[in-house]
């Protein structure tokens, strides 16, 4: 199985959070462009500041390779307005995936109007200038019956707003990969979440991100039916080392 051109190669850390410059975070975003370009690996996926630098970076190698960014990321809890602006400059950067955590604090707390209207908006957005939206739920933070939950619902305000051959630009998303979990419990993608996404989304693709470690793993989510996997080794995936990284 080829399981790079399922990859979604990401690094995600801001320069506080690792320790390192501006400039040292941008030599690690073209260095994993670069990895995708050698190793036919499908996207990248970065924080927006680094959108520009990356994608003339890829144009200049003539290379096709994808780069994603987050909106709204990682709490989720932007207001509708934040996102919408967040991603039309990520859109006029040169992304080509705006990936959105959901405010899923607010559809906890029942406040579904606010959820709706944010997916109804931002996925306009990016649709309407030929992008794909993804949508994060966050599934470390919800219960089982919330992850069925809120998946079905993504999927059918998708079916009631967009058109059928728009909702293969649709996804839903596992998680972000910084989610706080108590007891070490898995923070990411697992088998029994994914499941229950891919029960839930209808029409729509999902994307496993976090804790696919192994290339047996990533094999067993695709043969799943996930479209995508977001990884922060995706090297190691396509080279068949495991990793113990978080992401």
């Amino acid at each position: 199985m080829n399981i790079a051109q399922y990859l979604d190669s990401t690094y995600l850390k801001t320069p506080e959070q690792s320790g390192i410059s501006h400039e040292e975070t941008l030599q690690k975003d073209k260095e994993l462009a670069q990895e995708a370009i050698d190793n036919g690996i499908f996207a990248v996926m970065i924080r927006p500041d680094y959108v520009s630098e990356i994608k003339k970076y890829i144009q200049e190698r003539n290379s096709n390779v994808v780069v994603g960014t987050v909106i709204g990321f990682h709490e989720g809890t932007y207001s509708i307005e934040e996102k919408l602006a967040e991603a039309l400059k990520a859109i006029e950067d040169g992304a080509d995936e705006l990936d959105f955590v959901i405010n899923y604090t607010a559809y906890l707390q029942g406040n579904l109007e606010l959820v709706k209207e944010e997916f109804v908006k931002c996925t306009q957005l990016s649709l309407e200038h030929h992008k794909i939206a993804k949508w994060i739920i966050e599934i470390a933070a919800l219960t089982d019956a919330q992850i069925a939950d809120l998946t079905k619902k993504i999927s059918t305000w998708a079916e009631e707003n967009f058109s059928e051959n728009e909702l293969s630009k649709i996804f839903v998303k596992s998680s972000t990969g910084f989610y706080q979990t108590a007891e070490g419990k898995p923070n990411g993608a697992t088998f029994e979440g994914i499941t229950i996404m891919l029960s839930n989304a209808g029409k729509l693709p999902v994307k496993a991100a976090g804790g696919v470690r192994t290339p047996e793993d990533a094999e067993k989510m695709i043969k799943m039916g996930v479209k995508r996997i977001g990884t922060s080794s995706a090297l190691g995936l396509i080279k068949n080392e495991s990793s113990s990284e978080g992401y």
